[in-house]
């Protein structure tokens, strides 16, 4: 990575930062939330960025919600505190050919109506347990130019540079004043168009996230869904935890770390570096001959964790944590973490992990995973709630996105050409994500990795090598 992307991304975040701090706490009307708009001022990036002409303004609901309305998180939300999500939706310039950004923005406040929960704000109860007072204070609304085209943006496939185009939208260190959603539009040079989403993983899962940006698509079409209107009648204040018997065991997939106060960021050992490649299905095809016949997700999951064995300085990674989507969404409401969480342990404590077989691999990540949801609810709950953990990287995190509708944000009848969903806050031992590639993963797999800096070249290399990948 060059130094000018480093200068740009710090000017970048720096200019966001000092705009948010303008915001009022409590911003719960309508007149209120006008007030807020006024007081964001443009930021612009030095001549030369390649993210340029910075404006941030709030959207919040088109209707003021009730009085005192909250929203408890549960357990499981609260362990994913410290991670985000960030897309990047990419479209042709006929998408939004001859919109303003009134108009882009006029339907946010007919869904902000519904998922109001994602406009408020993070207080703390008297234990110290977080939860998101309903207040309307609104999204964050970044409009953003770039130099390059569309074309020419997506074939750099620079997972890094790639998070320019959605906001750090990391909570505190004042969590009164963070939005735990941001949106960026941003205008390349040709004209086609990206719409980027940071999303705070105590909000809900990727599936989720997803589920609110589909959501917007359809609003724009003047499709308002009805059990979008019933759910929104029903989200809050029913979804206080509620007690389990303990176990025996302690989760695997979790791992609690040292306070981070109301800065809900990770403090991680070593630089971690993302990049992303992408996997064809006439490769796919060449991997299956050779491993077997399994998914996608076990396929390069396998490859992956023996070559991050094979390439790591000190133990190995025998137990990796896998992610995927859960059976079904949290009843009553459609932000929620109901992925489904397990661990799968290396077969024999004698063998090695770089040495094994990638069949064998693929079957223990088919069929040998053990969840671990009740085991990460009882964790967070033993103390009420106010511990941190990091997820994603305390152990080598897998996370299959297969089955989730990341192509179906449909823009006056325009899909996106290409979709990327990141994950923010990942922990020293790593993290891969698949995601189907575009036409529903018609055109294969898009890989995103997250690994420690001295580990990327080594792995890049013997995926290229054996793999003729990355």
């Amino acid at each position: 990575m060059t130094f000018n992307y480093f200068f740009h991304m710090h000017i970048y975040q720096l200019l966001l930062l000092l705009l948010s701090l303008h915001t009022p706490i409590h911003p719960n009307t309508k007149k209120e939330r006008k007030k807020e708009e006024k007081m964001v001022s443009m930021a612009k990036q030095p001549d030369g960025g390649l993210i340029y002409n910075l404006r941030l303004s709030s959207v919040g609901p088109g209707q003021v919600t009730g009085q005192d309305e909250v929203y408890e998180p549960t357990n499981v939300d609260l362990a994913m505190k410290l991670h985000y999500l960030r897309a990047v939706y990419y479209y042709e310039r006929e998408a939004f050919d001859g919109l303003g950004v009134l108009k882009i923005k006029e339907p946010l406040f007919t869904l902000l109506n519904h998922y109001y929960v994602v406009c408020g704000r993070f207080r703390r109860t008297e234990s110290g347990r977080p939860f998101l007072k309903c207040n309307d204070c609104g999204v964050r609304f970044i409009e953003a130019s770039c130099d390059k085209s569309l074309e020419e943006w997506i074939e750099m496939k620079d997972a890094g540079l790639e998070r320019l185009l959605s906001p750090n939208g990391v909570i505190g260190p004042e969590i009164f004043f963070s939005p735990p959603v941001w949106l960026q539009l941003t205008k390349f040079r040709c004209g086609g168009v990206s719409l980027g989403l940071s999303w705070s993983h105590i909000l809900g899962d990727a599936f989720s996230a997803a589920k609110f940006m589909n959501m917007f698509g359809k609003v724009i079409s003047g499709i308002e869904p009805e059990w979008l209107i019933r759910s929104a009648q029903l989200m809050t204040k029913d979804l206080t935890h509620q007690d389990v018997a303990k176990t025996a065991k302690d989760p695997l997939s979790i791992k609690k770390v040292s306070p981070v106060g109301d800065h809900w960021k990770i403090t991680n050992n070593c630089e971690m570096v993302p990049f992303t490649f992408s996997i064809t299905p006439s490769q796919m095809g060449r991997i299956r001959s050779i491993i077997g016949n399994y998914g996608p997700f076990e396929l390069i999951s396998s490859i992956i964790w023996r070559s991050v064995a094979r390439n790591r300085i000190g133990p190995e990674p025998r137990v990796v944590t896998i992610c995927k989507k859960g059976p079904q969404a949290r009843k009553n409401s459609y932000v929620s973490n109901d992925q489904q969480i397990c661990t799968v342990k290396a077969a024999d404590s004698s063998s090695s992990v770089r040495e094994a077989d990638l069949p064998e691999l693929a079957k223990l990540l088919k069929h040998e995973a053990t969840d671990e949801l009740r085991e990460i609810d009882e964790a967070v709950a033993s103390d009420g709630g106010n511990s941190d953990f990091v997820f994603y990287g305390a152990n080598l995190t897998l996370v299959d996105m297969d089955y989730g509708e990341f192509y179906e944000l449909d823009w006056r009848g325009h899909k996106p050409v290409y979709v990327s969903y990141q994950i923010d806050g990942v922990g020293d031992e790593g993290c891969v994500v698949v995601l189907p590639g575009p036409g529903d993963g018609a055109e294969g797999r898009v890989v995103t990795v997250v690994l420690p800096e001295n580990e990327v070249t080594a792995l890049k290399s013997e995926l290229r090598k054996e793999w003729s990948i990355a």
